[in-house]
Protein backbone atom coordinates (compact mmCIF):
# COMPACT_ATOMS: atom_id res chain seq x y z
CA UNK A 1 0.00 0.00 0.00
CA UNK A 2 1.25 3.55 -0.62
CA UNK A 3 1.62 5.98 2.47
CA UNK A 4 -1.79 7.35 1.23
CA UNK A 5 -3.53 4.15 1.61
CA UNK A 6 -2.01 3.43 4.64
CA UNK A 7 -2.70 6.63 6.43
CA UNK A 8 -6.69 6.05 5.23
CA UNK A 9 -7.03 2.66 6.87
CA UNK A 10 -5.35 4.13 9.77
CA UNK A 11 -7.98 6.53 9.93
CA UNK A 12 -10.28 4.24 9.40
CA UNK A 13 -9.33 1.57 11.94
CA UNK A 14 -8.58 4.46 14.68
CA UNK A 15 -12.15 6.06 14.27
CA UNK A 16 -15.61 4.96 16.19
CA UNK A 17 -17.78 7.26 14.81
CA UNK A 18 -17.53 8.09 11.08
CA UNK A 19 -19.55 10.82 8.99
CA UNK A 20 -20.08 10.29 5.22
CA UNK A 21 -21.10 12.57 3.11
CA UNK A 22 -21.38 13.07 -0.92
CA UNK A 23 -22.87 15.60 -3.13
CA UNK A 24 -26.08 17.62 -3.58
CA UNK A 25 -28.57 16.69 -6.51
CA UNK A 26 -27.05 12.87 -5.63
CA UNK A 27 -26.70 10.64 -8.69
CA UNK A 28 -25.86 7.07 -8.91
CA UNK A 29 -22.40 6.76 -7.74
CA UNK A 30 -22.88 9.40 -5.15
CA UNK A 31 -25.68 7.52 -3.67
CA UNK A 32 -23.70 4.29 -4.29
CA UNK A 33 -20.26 5.06 -3.10
CA UNK A 34 -22.28 6.39 0.05
CA UNK A 35 -24.00 3.65 0.59
CA UNK A 36 -20.86 1.20 0.17
CA UNK A 37 -18.60 2.59 2.15
CA UNK A 38 -20.92 3.47 5.04
CA UNK A 39 -22.57 -0.21 5.11
CA UNK A 40 -18.68 -1.87 5.06
CA UNK A 41 -17.45 0.41 7.92
CA UNK A 42 -21.07 -0.94 9.74
CA UNK A 43 -19.59 -3.82 9.25
CA UNK A 44 -16.34 -3.55 10.71
CA UNK A 45 -18.00 -2.14 13.65
CA UNK A 46 -17.97 1.31 13.10
CA UNK A 47 -20.90 3.54 14.18
CA UNK A 48 -21.85 5.42 10.96
CA UNK A 49 -23.34 8.36 9.56
CA UNK A 50 -24.70 8.70 5.92
CA UNK A 51 -25.85 12.58 4.78
CA UNK A 52 -27.32 13.76 1.73
CA UNK A 53 -28.41 16.84 1.40
CA UNK A 54 -31.08 16.63 -0.46
CA UNK A 55 -31.79 13.41 0.24
CA UNK A 56 -32.04 9.90 -1.91
CA UNK A 57 -34.07 10.59 -5.33
CA UNK A 58 -36.89 7.43 -5.53
CA UNK A 59 -34.51 5.69 -8.47
CA UNK A 60 -32.41 4.41 -6.09
CA UNK A 61 -34.26 3.84 -3.01
CA UNK A 62 -34.23 0.40 -3.77
CA UNK A 63 -30.53 -0.22 -2.60
CA UNK A 64 -29.89 -1.49 0.47
CA UNK A 65 -29.08 0.69 3.81
CA UNK A 66 -30.93 3.96 2.21
CA UNK A 67 -33.15 4.07 4.26
CA UNK A 68 -30.40 5.25 6.77
CA UNK A 69 -29.27 8.20 4.78
CA UNK A 70 -30.13 11.17 6.41
CA UNK A 71 -30.08 15.22 5.23
CA UNK A 72 -28.28 16.81 8.29
CA UNK A 73 -25.80 15.35 10.64
CA UNK A 74 -26.16 15.11 14.16
CA UNK A 75 -23.99 14.76 17.02
CA UNK A 76 -20.62 14.11 17.30
CA UNK A 77 -18.10 12.15 14.68
CA UNK A 78 -14.43 11.14 15.05
CA UNK A 79 -13.84 11.20 11.40
CA UNK A 80 -15.66 12.94 8.05
CA UNK A 81 -15.31 11.35 4.93
CA UNK A 82 -16.32 12.79 1.49
CA UNK A 83 -17.15 10.45 -1.63
CA UNK A 84 -17.75 11.49 -5.24
CA UNK A 85 -17.75 15.05 -4.37
CA UNK A 86 -15.46 17.76 -6.26
CA UNK A 87 -15.13 20.75 -4.05
CA UNK A 88 -16.53 21.58 -0.40
CA UNK A 89 -19.56 23.80 -1.62
CA UNK A 90 -20.88 20.37 -3.15
CA UNK A 91 -21.75 18.78 -0.32
CA UNK A 92 -24.15 21.52 0.30
CA UNK A 93 -25.29 21.36 4.44
CA UNK A 94 -24.27 17.98 5.03
CA UNK A 95 -20.96 18.79 6.71
CA UNK A 96 -22.56 22.16 8.58
CA UNK A 97 -20.89 21.90 11.93
CA UNK A 98 -18.25 20.13 11.14
CA UNK A 99 -15.94 21.71 8.49
CA UNK A 100 -13.84 19.86 6.21
CA UNK A 101 -13.24 16.28 5.55
CA UNK A 102 -10.90 14.19 7.22
CA UNK A 103 -10.74 12.04 4.05
CA UNK A 104 -11.85 13.02 0.40
CA UNK A 105 -12.28 10.07 -1.90
CA UNK A 106 -13.43 11.36 -5.62
CA UNK A 107 -12.85 10.40 -9.39
CA UNK A 108 -13.04 14.21 -10.67
CA UNK A 109 -10.38 15.92 -12.45
CA UNK A 110 -11.66 19.28 -11.17
CA UNK A 111 -11.28 17.98 -7.76
CA UNK A 112 -10.11 20.41 -4.84
CA UNK A 113 -7.70 19.24 -2.46
CA UNK A 114 -10.22 20.23 0.43
CA UNK A 115 -9.96 17.31 2.70
CA UNK A 116 -6.84 15.93 4.88
CA UNK A 117 -6.23 12.96 3.35
CA UNK A 118 -7.34 13.36 -0.48
CA UNK A 119 -7.65 10.62 -2.10
CA UNK A 120 -8.50 11.71 -5.52
CA UNK A 121 -7.90 8.99 -8.99
CA UNK A 122 -9.52 10.87 -12.22
CA UNK A 123 -8.59 7.85 -14.44
CA UNK A 124 -10.94 5.85 -12.35
CA UNK A 125 -14.40 5.47 -13.99
CA UNK A 126 -16.45 6.37 -11.16
CA UNK A 127 -15.83 7.03 -7.61
CA UNK A 128 -17.24 3.13 -6.94
CA UNK A 129 -14.21 2.32 -8.60
CA UNK A 130 -11.76 3.41 -6.81
CA UNK A 131 -13.56 2.26 -3.58
CA UNK A 132 -13.18 -1.23 -5.03
CA UNK A 133 -10.01 -1.25 -5.86
CA UNK A 134 -9.34 -0.22 -2.28
CA UNK A 135 -11.41 -1.18 0.27
CA UNK A 136 -9.67 -4.75 0.79
CA UNK A 137 -6.44 -2.87 2.02
CA UNK A 138 -8.31 -0.63 4.46
CA UNK A 139 -10.03 -4.01 5.87
CA UNK A 140 -13.07 -3.11 4.54
CA UNK A 141 -15.31 -6.38 2.94
CA UNK A 142 -17.35 -6.44 -0.21
CA UNK A 143 -20.68 -8.01 0.71
CA UNK A 144 -23.60 -8.77 -1.82
CA UNK A 145 -25.20 -5.38 -0.83
CA UNK A 146 -22.09 -3.29 -0.68
CA UNK A 147 -21.57 -4.89 -4.75
CA UNK A 148 -25.06 -3.95 -5.56
CA UNK A 149 -24.41 -0.12 -4.43
CA UNK A 150 -21.05 -0.10 -5.96
CA UNK A 151 -22.21 -1.83 -9.15
CA UNK A 152 -24.69 1.30 -9.34
CA UNK A 153 -21.96 3.30 -9.21
CA UNK A 154 -19.94 2.04 -11.93
CA UNK A 155 -23.38 1.47 -14.21
CA UNK A 156 -24.03 5.06 -13.93
CA UNK A 157 -21.17 7.23 -14.05
CA UNK A 158 -20.31 5.11 -17.61
CA UNK A 159 -23.89 5.00 -19.06
CA UNK A 160 -23.69 1.27 -18.73
CA UNK A 161 -20.00 0.92 -20.10
CA UNK A 162 -20.90 3.20 -22.61
CA UNK A 163 -18.62 6.62 -21.68
CA UNK A 164 -15.48 6.72 -23.77
CA UNK A 165 -13.34 6.03 -20.36
CA UNK A 166 -14.01 3.09 -19.70
CA UNK A 167 -11.43 0.72 -19.21
CA UNK A 168 -10.68 -3.09 -18.68
CA UNK A 169 -10.35 -2.84 -15.23
CA UNK A 170 -14.02 -1.41 -14.71
CA UNK A 171 -15.46 -4.19 -16.75
CA UNK A 172 -13.27 -6.79 -14.60
CA UNK A 173 -14.79 -4.93 -11.54
CA UNK A 174 -18.13 -5.64 -12.59
CA UNK A 175 -17.51 -8.64 -13.37
CA UNK A 176 -16.23 -9.33 -10.08
CA UNK A 177 -19.16 -7.94 -8.48
CA UNK A 178 -21.63 -10.18 -10.80
CA UNK A 179 -19.69 -12.82 -8.81
CA UNK A 180 -20.98 -11.72 -5.62
CA UNK A 181 -24.68 -12.03 -6.89
CA UNK A 182 -25.19 -8.67 -8.01
CA UNK A 183 -28.39 -8.76 -10.62
CA UNK A 184 -26.68 -6.44 -13.01
CA UNK A 185 -30.02 -6.04 -15.35
CA UNK A 186 -32.27 -5.16 -12.26
CA UNK A 187 -29.49 -1.96 -11.78
CA UNK A 188 -29.45 -0.84 -14.85
CA UNK A 189 -33.49 -0.82 -15.86
CA UNK A 190 -34.09 0.81 -12.25
CA UNK A 191 -30.97 3.04 -12.39
CA UNK A 192 -30.76 3.97 -16.14
CA UNK A 193 -34.13 2.98 -17.93
CA UNK A 194 -37.01 3.38 -15.62
CA UNK A 195 -39.15 6.72 -16.17
CA UNK A 196 -41.91 8.13 -13.56
CA UNK A 197 -44.88 9.45 -16.10
CA UNK A 198 -43.95 12.74 -14.43
CA UNK A 199 -40.31 12.61 -15.19
CA UNK A 200 -41.54 11.75 -18.75
CA UNK A 201 -43.59 14.60 -19.28
CA UNK A 202 -40.98 16.77 -18.15
CA UNK A 203 -38.71 14.87 -21.09
CA UNK A 204 -41.65 16.25 -23.30
CA UNK A 205 -41.78 19.92 -22.40
CA UNK A 206 -38.02 20.19 -22.29
CA UNK A 207 -37.48 18.92 -25.96
CA UNK A 208 -39.65 21.15 -27.22
CA UNK A 209 -37.18 23.88 -26.77
CA UNK A 210 -34.45 21.87 -28.43
CA UNK A 211 -32.00 23.92 -30.33
CA UNK A 212 -29.17 22.93 -32.67
CA UNK A 213 -26.46 25.94 -33.80
CA UNK A 214 -23.14 26.11 -34.21
CA UNK A 215 -22.08 22.43 -32.72
CA UNK A 216 -24.42 23.11 -29.69
CA UNK A 217 -27.57 20.94 -29.24
CA UNK A 218 -29.50 22.67 -26.23
CA UNK A 219 -32.37 22.42 -23.98
CA UNK A 220 -34.17 25.05 -21.47
CA UNK A 221 -35.84 23.36 -18.85
CA UNK A 222 -38.07 26.04 -16.88
CA UNK A 223 -40.14 26.01 -13.50
CA UNK A 224 -43.07 26.18 -15.02
CA UNK A 225 -42.17 22.86 -17.13
CA UNK A 226 -41.34 21.33 -13.89
CA UNK A 227 -44.56 22.49 -12.32
CA UNK A 228 -46.52 21.51 -15.24
CA UNK A 229 -44.89 17.93 -15.43
CA UNK A 230 -45.27 17.56 -11.78
CA UNK A 231 -42.02 16.54 -11.69
CA UNK A 232 -40.74 17.08 -7.62
CA UNK A 233 -37.03 16.59 -8.99
CA UNK A 234 -34.64 19.80 -9.18
CA UNK A 235 -32.57 17.81 -12.00
CA UNK A 236 -33.24 17.25 -15.51
CA UNK A 237 -34.71 13.92 -14.53
CA UNK A 238 -31.69 12.81 -17.30
CA UNK A 239 -32.91 13.97 -20.33
CA UNK A 240 -29.44 15.13 -20.82
CA UNK A 241 -28.27 11.20 -21.94
CA UNK A 242 -31.18 11.74 -24.47
CA UNK A 243 -29.70 15.21 -25.99
CA UNK A 244 -26.12 14.06 -25.89
CA UNK A 245 -27.27 11.30 -28.55
CA UNK A 246 -28.28 13.79 -31.10
CA UNK A 247 -26.14 13.71 -33.88
CA UNK A 248 -23.65 16.31 -35.82
CA UNK A 249 -23.07 18.42 -32.61
CA UNK A 250 -19.95 18.94 -30.59
CA UNK A 251 -21.57 19.56 -27.13
CA UNK A 252 -24.88 18.79 -25.68
CA UNK A 253 -25.92 21.07 -22.78
CA UNK A 254 -29.33 21.74 -20.26
CA UNK A 255 -30.03 24.76 -18.76
CA UNK A 256 -32.52 23.50 -16.03
CA UNK A 257 -33.93 26.54 -14.15
CA UNK A 258 -33.57 26.49 -10.05
CA UNK A 259 -35.29 29.88 -8.98
CA UNK A 260 -35.44 33.12 -10.13
CA UNK A 261 -31.65 33.54 -9.49
CA UNK A 262 -29.59 30.29 -10.11
CA UNK A 263 -29.85 27.51 -13.56
CA UNK A 264 -28.24 24.50 -13.13
CA UNK A 265 -26.18 23.88 -16.13
CA UNK A 266 -25.03 20.43 -17.71
CA UNK A 267 -22.55 20.05 -20.50
CA UNK A 268 -21.57 16.65 -22.52
CA UNK A 269 -18.74 16.75 -24.66
CA UNK A 270 -19.82 14.74 -27.74
CA UNK A 271 -16.16 14.28 -29.46
CA UNK A 272 -12.96 13.34 -27.55
CA UNK A 273 -11.46 16.21 -28.09
CA UNK A 274 -13.77 18.20 -26.27
CA UNK A 275 -13.21 19.17 -22.75
CA UNK A 276 -16.26 20.69 -21.19
CA UNK A 277 -14.80 20.06 -17.66
CA UNK A 278 -12.84 23.38 -18.51
CA UNK A 279 -15.71 24.90 -19.67
CA UNK A 280 -18.05 24.66 -16.74
CA UNK A 281 -15.09 25.64 -14.17
CA UNK A 282 -15.25 28.81 -15.67
CA UNK A 283 -18.95 28.83 -14.02
CA UNK A 284 -17.80 27.46 -10.64
CA UNK A 285 -18.28 23.85 -11.23
CA UNK A 286 -16.47 21.12 -12.40
CA UNK A 287 -16.35 17.14 -13.61
CA UNK A 288 -15.28 15.49 -15.88
CA UNK A 289 -13.67 15.86 -19.36
CA UNK A 290 -16.54 14.29 -21.53
CA UNK A 291 -19.57 15.51 -18.53
CA UNK A 292 -19.29 18.69 -16.40
CA UNK A 293 -22.20 20.79 -14.75
CA UNK A 294 -22.07 24.09 -12.90
CA UNK A 295 -24.89 26.14 -10.74
CA UNK A 296 -24.65 29.80 -12.85
CA UNK A 297 -26.26 33.18 -10.83
CA UNK A 298 -28.49 34.75 -13.07
CA UNK A 299 -31.83 34.47 -15.14
CA UNK A 300 -32.48 32.07 -17.18
CA UNK A 301 -32.46 34.24 -20.33
CA UNK A 302 -29.63 35.78 -19.26
CA UNK A 303 -27.43 32.66 -18.15
CA UNK A 304 -28.76 30.82 -21.48
CA UNK A 305 -26.82 33.37 -23.65
CA UNK A 306 -23.75 34.10 -21.31
CA UNK A 307 -23.09 30.05 -21.13
CA UNK A 308 -23.99 29.60 -25.00
CA UNK A 309 -21.86 31.99 -26.03
CA UNK A 310 -18.76 31.44 -23.50
CA UNK A 311 -19.41 27.38 -24.80
CA UNK A 312 -19.36 28.31 -28.75
CA UNK A 313 -15.93 30.66 -27.75
CA UNK A 314 -13.87 27.47 -25.98
CA UNK A 315 -15.21 25.00 -29.10
CA UNK A 316 -13.55 28.03 -31.47
CA UNK A 317 -10.37 27.50 -29.09
CA UNK A 318 -9.98 23.72 -28.93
Amino acid sequence: MTDLQTAIREKFQAASRILIASHVRPDGDAIGSLLALGLALQDSGKTVQMVLADGVPATFRHLPGSDQIVHRSEGAFDLAVTVDCSDLKRVGSALDGYGSPDIVIDHHVTTEPFGILNLVEPEAVATASVLIRYMPAWGLVITPPIAASLMTGLVTDTLGFRTSNITSEALRQAADLLDLGVDMSALYFRSLVRRTFAAARYWGAGLSSLEQANGIVSVTMTLADRKSAGYTGNDDADLINVVSSIDANEVAIIFVEQNAEHVKVSWRGLKPEIDVARIAKQFGGGGHRAAAGAEVRGGLDEVRERVLRITRRALNDM
